[in-house]
């Protein structure tokens, strides 16, 4: 069975470059396009599109930057970043699902920020990147179809952030093909908070166009690694 490249430094950059597009990203471009040069667990044509991504984020304005994070990722549920967005939507089935994703990270030995959704894809990616590489793969082939599914939409609205979902196809050893999508419908900024579970926010930032810090707490006294268990909220 062939080697699996390290996929950590890759899915880092990914993380980030979904993060918040504040003065803090921008400053981090130069870094993360670095990262990314000496990282072989892309493809290069791939990691092209990524440099194109970051070259407009360095280029535009904070407040168009802002802007149009805000208007993909919190105006539309077809780009939402919250992945049981995608597969619960506001049903009950999405608290239970956020909570054994919690437990999934608490068992190996991370454990979230107080205002920290565990389906928000830059805080998945970031627990991903602490799993060695066949796990890794392993967790995100489970969520493939919903990176698709963004994927297809992001590409719709002519959008460079859709580099991002593709790469992490790529590294889930998956495929982007088309799919078929649901007329988009808004995600109102008063809609009702789910389920409520350990300290966790109702959304991945406090409000749309808010700075979100994303991070994991290192518990000393855990160490023991596990592998990545995926729930069937996110199974293909």
């Amino acid at each position: 069975m062939a080697k699996l490249p390290d996929t950590s430094i890759s899915l880092r950059v990914l993380a980030r470059l979904l993060s918040y597009p504040d003065s803090a990203l921008r400053d981090d471009l130069a870094d993360m396009r670095s990262a990314l040069h000496a990282d072989r667990a892309l493809h290069q044509a791939r990691k092209e599109e990524l440099y194109a991504l970051m070259r407009q984020l360095a280029a535009g304005t904070p407040l168009d930057n802002e802007s149009e994070f805000v208007e993909l990722f919190d105006r539309g549920r077809a780009t939402s970043l919250h992945l049981f967005e995608h597969v619960h939507g506001d049903s009950r089935e999405r608290g239970p699902a956020m909570i054994d994703l919690v437990q999934t990270y608490e068992k190996a030995g991370l454990f979230l920020g107080p205002d920290e959704m565990p389906d928000y894809l830059p805080v998945v990616l970031e627990f991903v990147s602490t799993q060695p590489a066949r796990e890794a793969r392993a967790f995100l082939s489970e969520m493939a179809h919903i990176f698709n599914a963004i994927f297809n939409a992001l590409q719709q609205r002519q959008s460079a952030y859709a580099s991002v979902l593709g790469a992490l196809l790529e590294l889930a050893g998956e495929t982007a093909h088309a799919v078929k999508l649901a007329p988009d419908e808004p995600l109102d900024a008063s809609w009702e908070e789910p389920v409520v579970f350990d300290g966790c926010s109702a959304k991945g930032q406090t409000k749309p166009g808010q700075p979100q810090a994303i991070h994991f707490v290192k518990n000393e006294a855990t160490h023991a690694s596990s592998k990545a268990a995926v729930h069937e909220g996110v199974s293909v």
